[in-house]
């Protein structure tokens, strides 16, 4: 039985080259295809597919969001992670979000399928990229290295609030964007610098722009 997919990505294009390459495979059939992931549940109730493509930066809902959104619904149905990037990041929150396989794009010619169908059968995938990041990082908190390891603690909500700082929003407009009080923002925000070991909004963005986190935020 083929393996059915559905393609979400906000790429036209690059959603259709994706969709030509998989046509040519005997065991796997596209269902169907989304520029974004605002009628992703719908769409997935509806085509019933095995494995979604999942792009991780898209406006308004990003892959990171939908993908925690589907696994909620629907535990059964793997996610394979499709992004431009190989920040440790993004390899991170997509896989704590549920997905099941990471390929970056300049990959996916070479890869995609192979993490198609690993994700059908239930088998991790990591593209060596991704793979490659995870090790270095996790070397480098095996080293003992402080940042790195402290990194690892900020939890979902601090790494929003980080990346809004990183991008010069004020307390009140994060509150906002986020639908929390201004105070809950100030707590996160000096929780962020308990655990980063750092003591301005200055430090923080240095941060966050070596990290990624900024070019992550705007992308979503």
């Amino acid at each position: 039985m083929k393996i059915k997919v559905l393609l979400v990505d906000d790429h036209a294009m690059f959603r259709e080259a994706l969709h030509i390459m998989l046509d040519r495979e005997p065991d796997i059939v596209v269902v169907g295809e989304l520029g974004d992931g605002a009628q992703i549940e719908e769409a997935v109730s509806r085509l019933q597919p095995d494995v979604v493509v999942m792009d991780v930066s898209m406006p308004g809902i990003n892959g990171i969001e939908a993908t925690r959104t589907l696994k909620a619904k629907y535990p059964d149905l793997q996610v394979v992670a499709l992004s431009a990037y190989s920040y440790k990041q993004f390899t991170m929150e997509m896989l704590d979000a549920g997905a099941i396989a990471y390929v970056v794009k300049s990959a996916a010619g070479e890869l995609l399928v192979h993490a198609i169908t690993s994700a059908a059968a239930g088998k991790a995938f990591l593209c060596p990229v991704a793979t490659a990041m995870l090790v270095e990082s996790n070397r480098a908190v095996g080293n003992g290295s402080a940042s790195n390891l402290k990194s690892r603690q900020l939890g979902r909500r601090e790494a929003q609030v980080l990346r809004m700082l990183a991008l010069g929003k004020s307390s009140p407009q994060i509150g906002e964007d986020l639908h929390i009080a201004t105070s809950t923002v100030d707590v996160h925000r000096r929780n962020i610098m308990n655990k980063l070991d750092l003591h301005t909004v200055a430090e923080l963005t240095t941060y966050a722009l070596r990290t990624g986190l900024t070019e992550f935020y705007q992308a979503t």
